[in-house]
């Protein structure tokens, strides 16, 4: 596969959807995560992130604008020991509590499917960094509905090992903007993972749709010591 541009791919697409990157630092120092969030309409843009425990939750920015929580308002990231789980909604939640009682990251999404959102059906795209003795690897996951039609459920698993320093990888809800929304399509993209921690993340929030995002959080976990730095951008 051949690595692409993440500003390129980024500011290619005013819709990408939710985003999630996953790998490792320039310097081979750091595994890598980013999480974004987007939005049309006025439900999803009232949205900001916040900090909660190791993790982060979604929180409308003005409650009085709330009009339906159940697929805005979750956790997109919690830590789960030597392992942090990123997901675009509250499967975050189905695989912590899984893999708590042993469960495997895919036999925990096993109880899942796409969003109820039709006919977008919105993928849900789920993401896990595991550290243990000085290594680093990760995996990730999207389910789908059959091209829009919700009596099938495509899964799909990818994981990596070993990963190489300044490389990782991509993967979003939607291959860009429409009516319905259309799913993303193929294995999570090769992208190129550069810079320490805040100017990656300037680099992603620079690189999105001014328009439709809504928030990104950035964490970068030191691989030998579990140690982490997050930023967190909020539009609003």
């Amino acid at each position: 596969m051949e690595k692409i541009s993440l500003v390129k791919e980024l500011a290619g697409n005013t819709y990408p959807g939710r985003g999630i990157i996953i790998g490792k630092s320039g310097d081979g120092k750091y595994a890598v995560t980013a999480y974004f969030i987007m939005g049309r309409s006025e439900n999803s843009r009232n949205r900001i992130f916040v900090t909660q425990g190791e993790g982060i939750r979604t929180q409308a920015y003005d409650p009085a604008k709330l009009k339906d929580p159940s697929l805005v308002i979750y956790t997109p990231v919690r830590v789960l020991g030597n392992k942090t789980i990123v997901t675009n909604g509250d499967q975050t939640d189905t695989i912590y509590e899984l893999m708590d009682k042993q469960y495997t990251f895919e036999q925990a999404l096993r109880t899942r499917t796409f969003e109820p959102d039709g006919p977008n059906y919105t993928p849900r795209i789920s993401g896990i960094l595991h550290m243990e003795n000085s290594r680093f690897n990760y995996a990730m996951s999207i389910l789908k509905s059959n091209h829009g039609d919700p009596s099938s459920c495509h899964r799909y698993t990818f994981a990596y090992e070993n990963p190489v320093a300044g490389e990782g990888h991509f993967i979003h809800t939607y291959k860009g903007d429409g009516n319905p929304l259309p799913s993303f399509e193929g294995e999570p993209k090769l992208v190129g993972i550069e810079g320490d921690i805040n100017n990656f993340a300037q680099t992603i929030w620079e690189s999105l749709n001014e328009e439709n995002k809504v928030s990104l959080f950035v964490r970068y976990i030191e691989i030998e010591s579990g140690k982490y730095e997050t930023r967190i951008i909020n539009k609003i």
